[in-house]
Formats: structure tokens, C-alpha cells, sequence
């Protein structure tokens, strides 16, 4: 074989490229400390992985510390973090049903008054607002020349016409008695003379209707009152000019008889009834007006889902149409739960309160408010008067959380 074909085994005596001897640095004796040391790299990876032993280390530090925290609270009585409330027995008081409502004081029959006729000027105005007037009383006058002249043409009409029906039943009686003689009348004149008689006849009649409608027009001129009562409001005035269809000239109450009328709830009308006791009550005067309910509304405004009531009152001097009043109606006797104000929430949808169970968690109950008395809110549904209302701090509670019951020191 060919020597140079074949490779040569490596001489160890063969000089090597190091590392050191290439940068022109010395190489590492065996006596070197730098050759005791291990490489960057190395020592990198060390540093890292105790790095992650130790995050590792403080993970299950961190980890054991929460388990032994959750056994302890487990171990703690749940009473112990339970929120305080106090709590009372709702129970069942008697309360007295009232239906209220608001309205006015009206008169019970107004009676508008204007000009009945021609009209005219008003020349006289005899009563002011707030007099007692009869039935046929003057209120006002309107100028009557006009009509008095009328009147009296029509007088004298009236008296000539009785003048010629007198002379026409003289001369008819003249010639029914001659009538008798031969020759001394024809029938025909007799009968002509009847006639006379009978035509006068209809003129004065004729003229005392034509007077009685112009007595009547003259009466006009003065107005009067249709009945008894109180006048109400006036608007008539010296010189002003009344026409029939115009303005009213007064509002009489008739027989001076007010009452209240109101508007009630929709859920309160079927509680009320004909002839049940009223109290109306006035702003500023402290006496309650006894009355009684007249008039149910037989119809509700779709639009308010109101209903009308009449309260009838007796006559007084401080119950004045227009007046702004309050009336209440009591209906019976009920018992019903009343709770505090502070024991009753809302959500803005509903009203509710917090109950106590036996076994210490609140519960919310959806109530219904009947009205308000000197010792609480009344509730008429969603209670039996059984249960323990929680009466403080409910606006803190959740539905079913734990709670202790505070401790109800006793009235001495």
C-alpha cells in the first residue's frame, strides 16, 4: 500500500492551536485557580435553579399559611362574625280602617242666575256675595223706561178696545130688541151687530195678552232669586249691559247647602258606602265637620283611576265653596301586624322586611303597607303577626345571611 494513501496516527509530540496560546495568553498551569473554577454557564444555571427552589419554597409557605387560616375561621363559632340586629314580634294590634281622600267644599246645588228677556242696562245691583236671600227676592234691576212705555200704550189700547166692545154689545142688544117688530130691523143687520160683538170681544182679548206679555218683559227687568239659599259669587255691576246667553250675573247656593267632593282610590271605592259617618276637615281650623257619604261615583277616570265621592255637610259659616279640605271615613275595626318605620325597606318595585327564621338567617318578605299609625306602618298583607321582624340594621342584611339576635332589655 501506497505510505501516503494511509493516514499517519497522530503524534502527541504534535503541536496543538490552544485557545490561550492563539489570544497570546499564557495556558493554565495545574497550580492556576482559575482552572478550579467552573464555567459562566454553569454557574448560571446553578443561580436559577435556586432561584425557583426558593419561589417554590415561599409558595408552599404562602399556600400553608391560608390552609391553617381557613381551618381556624372553621373552627371559630359562626355566631362570632354574625352581624347584630334586634328583632321584635310583629303581633296583631286592633286598628280602626279609614279610607281618605282630599278634594273641595262645593255647594250642593249651584244655581247660576243671568238675564231671562231682552236684557238691558243693570240700574240697580240690592245684594252682595255672601247674603241670604228668599225665593223672589230682588238681586239686581235693569233699566226698564223702554218696556214701562210699551206697558203703557199697550194699557190704553186695551181700554179702548173694552170702550168699543161695550158700545158694539150695546148696539146688539138695541137691535135684538127691536129685532121683534115688524120692519123695524133686518136679520141681516141684527146678526152684523152680533158679529160686532163678538170681534171687539177678540181685540181685547187680543190687547190684554199683548199687555200681559209686556207686564211679563217689565218683570224681567228685575231679577230675582229662583229660591232660598246664599249668594255665592257676584258679577253684575251699575251701568254694565246684560244680554240673555251673557255672562253670569250670580251663583246662588240653594238653600245654602255644601258639600265636600273628592277623589278617591280605586281600591277604596268598594270600602265605602251610601250613609256612612264623615269627618271633613279644614286647613287652620282644628274641629272636624261631621258629614255623610250622599254619592258614590258610579264610573273611574281610566286616566287617574279615580272615583268621585259626595260628602254632605250641614250648613256652617266657615265651610265655604272653594274651600280646600280633607276627609276621612272609618269602616270598621281590623287587626292587622304594625312593624316600625325603620323595620320596612324598599327597592323601588316593592316594600319588604327582614324575618328571622329559626335557624338565625334572614329572609325577606314582601308586605304590603295598609297606612301609618302613631306606633308604626300597618301592614295588611305579607304578615301574620308571628313572625320576628328585624327592626334595626335590616339595610345591611343579605337573604339567608347568619345573624344574633341582640338582647331586648326589658321596660322597667
Amino acid at each position: 500500500m501506497n505510505d501516503e494513501a494511509s493516514p499517519r496516527p497522530e503524534s502527541h509530540d504534535a503541536p496543538r492551536f490552544d485557545s490561550h496560546v492563539f489570544r497570546g495568553e499564557s495556558a493554565p498551569g495545574p497550580n492556576d485557580a482559575r482552572s478550579l473554577e467552573p464555567p459562566w454557564w454553569r454557574r448560571a444555571h446553578i443561580i436559577a435553579v435556586g432561584a425557583v427552589a426558593l419561589v417554590l419554597i415561599i409558595l408552599a409557605l404562602i399556600i400553608a399559611l391560608r390552609m391553617n387560616a381557613a381551618r381556624h375561621a372553621a373552627e371559630v363559632d359562626p355566631n362570632e362574625q354574625a352581624p347584630l340586629v334586634t328583632v321584635k314580634a310583629a303581633g296583631q294590634t286592633a286598628i280602626t280602617a279609614t279610607v281618605s281622600f282630599t278634594g273641595g267644599i262645593v255647594a250642593r246645588y249651584d244655581m247660576p242666575i243671568g238675564v231671562e228677556g231682552e236684557g238691558g242696562r243693570v240700574s240697580a245691583v240690592l245684594v252682595e256675595s255672601g247674603d241670604r236671600v228668599k225665593r223672589g227676592q230682588v238681586l239686581a234691576r235693569l233699566e226698564p223706561a223702554v218696556v214701562e212705555a210699551q206697558v203703557a200704550s199697550l194699557k190704553a189700547t186695551l181700554e179702548q178696545n173694552r170702550a168699543e166692545a161695550a158700545l158694539a154689545t150695546a148696539d146688539y142688544r138695541r137691535a135684538a130688541a127691536v129685532s121683534e117688530s115688524v120692519g123695524a130691523l133686518s136679520k141681516e143687520e141684527v146678526d152684523r151687530r152680533q158679529s160686532q160683538v163678538a170681534t171687539s170681544a177678540a181685540r181685547v182679548k187680543a190687547a190684554e195678552a199683548q199687555l200681559a206679555e209686556a207686564e211679563a218683559r217689565l218683570g224681567r227687568t228685575e231679577i230675582r232669586a229662583p229660591s232660598d239659599g246664599i249668594v255665592l259669587t257676584r258679577t253684575a255691576e251699575v251701568g254694565q249691559t246684560a244680554m240673555p246667553g251673557g255672562a253670569t250675573l250670580f251663583r246662588l247656593a240653594r238653600g245654602g247647602e255644601v258639600e265636600m267632593r273628592a277623589q278617591v282610590a280605586e281600591q277604596d271605592l268598594p270600602r265605602l258606602r251610601i250613609g256612612q259617618t264623615a269627618e271633613v276637615h279644614l286647613t287652620g281650623i282644628a274641629t272636624p265637620f261631621p258629614g255623610t257619604v250622599r254619592l258614590i261615583s258610579a264610573v273611574i277616570d281610566p286616566a287617574t283611576r279615580l272615583g268621585e265621592v259626595r260628602v254632605a255637610l250641614q250648613p256652617h259659616p266657615d265651610l265655604r265653596p272653594g274651600a280646600f279640605a280633607r276627609g276621612e271615613v272609618r269602616i270598621g275595626t281590623d287587626l292587622h301586624p304594625v312593624v316600625p318605620q325603620t323595620a320596612v325597606l324598599s327597592d323601588g318595585a316593592v316594600n319588604f322586611v327582614y324575618i328571622v327564621g329559626p335557624d338565625l338567617r334572614a329572609a325577606r318578605r314582601p308586605v304590603h303597607i295598609a297606612g301609618t299609625q302613631p306606633q308604626g306602618i300597618v301592614i295588611d298583607r305579607g304578615l301574620d303577626g308571628s313572625e320576628r321582624i328585624v327592626t334595626s340594621a335590616g339595610a345591611f342584611l343579605h337573604e339567608g345571611e347568619r345573624v344574633q339576635l341582640a338582647e331586648t332589655k326589658a321596660a322597667p
